[in-house]
């Protein structure tokens, strides 16, 4: 592989002065920089990323955890976080935990031994944590998304879940429903217990029960909407309405409901969480909150490099705030 010295040799000139033309870091004149640059192309020169890196401390690159789930709500946000990179010139290193904690730790690990220059982590199923990696590695800008309460210093991006669920449970009641039930996702993850807090302030503010056979914790995926919405079933009465904490336990409510001839919003009206891309490609097409997933993949990428080039010095909260996207799966009731 060639270096600036078979650079410097072919075209006759010094090794720094090969290096102030490649790197642009100080006037050369044409001609000079011409025949540099047609020494290096001769001799298929390209620069060394490595020893760049080691020279700026800097490698140009950032890593991000996510747990795997079968929610594409994840795909939104990594291709949020994927252009913003690109279009900072950075490179992106994605690592899977699959919500397993020491495969989290050993990740970061590899990652900080690779000398990324920040961390992005979208692991929630894992929050409350103690990570003792961080403890080796205090300076590492980190962000986290989407993600509760933490053991350890960094910014946060986060979706107002609590704004959120009110604002689904309030459509409902003005939609002229008094039954309404809620599918929360894991009430031990903080952006579950909030939507379902936000849901139970505005029930609360109508004055409307909240009876527990309506109530069913789940696990945000497919399956566990479904399974939850056999329980309410098995409760003998179903309600008119229920906001269902994800879009992915919606689509398993939606299922189930089909399957026993429950017709959607005709016998049951539904509002989902979230917006991913398939919802409103749904039948029929859902009800749901919207969650800005892209915009909280380039928030967070803003948000570090800010932390990595020294431009913020306090912790950063970033709160993003959700909208309702009316379509077809909740019916109004006349009084």
């Amino acid at each position: 592989m060639a270096t600036m010295k078979d650079i410097a040799r072919l075209a006759g000139v010094s090794t720094s002065t090969v290096s102030h033309v490649i790197n642009k870091s100080r006037f050369v004149s044409e001609e000079i920089a011409a025949r540099v640059n047609r020494a290096a192309q001769e001799l298929n020169y390209a620069p060394s990323a490595l020893a760049r890196s080691l020279k700026v401390n800097r490698t140009q690159t950032i890593g991000m955890l996510v747990t795997t789930s079968t929610n594409p709500f994840f795909g939104e946000v990594v291709k949020g976080v994927e252009r913003s990179c690109y279009q900072k010139g950075y490179n992106l290193i994605l690592c899977n935990t699959e919500g397993d904690n020491e495969r989290m730790k050993a990740s970061i690990d590899t990652l900080l031994q690779k000398r990324v220059d920040g961390l992005l982590l979208m692991c929630s199923t894992l929050e409350g944590e103690r990570i003792e990696v961080f403890d080796r590695y205090p300076d590492i800008p980190v962000v986290v998304m989407d993600w509760g309460p933490m053991s350890f210093a960094s910014d946060k991006i986060q979706d107002n879940s609590y704004q959120g669920g009110y604002l689904a449970a309030q459509y409902l009641i003005q939609s002229g429903h008094r039954e309404i039930g809620c599918i929360t996702g894991p009430l031990v993850r903080h952006q579950a217990q909030i939507r379902y807090e936000g849901y139970k302030r505005a029930m609360n503010e109508a004055g409307l029960p909240i009876p527990p056979d309506w109530i069913v914790e789940s696990d945000f995926e497919c399956d566990g909407g479904y399974r939850a919405f056999q329980q309410i079933c098995a409760s003998g009465h179903l309600p008119t309405a229920l906001f269902v904490c994800n879009d992915m336990m919606a689509m398993g409510v939606i299922h189930a409901a089909h399957e026993q001839g429950i017709r959607i919003p005709d016998d049951l009206s539904i509002i989902g969480y979230d917006d991913i891309h398939i919802a409103k490609f749904m039948t029929p097409s859902l009800t749901t909150i919207h969650q800005p997933k892209y915009r909280l993949g380039q928030a967070a990428v803003e948000t570090l490099l800010k932390r990595i080039n020294k431009e913020i010095t306090d912790t950063q909260v970033v709160q993003l705030e959700p909208t309702l996207v009316k379509r077809r799966s909740v019916k109004e009731i006349s009084e």
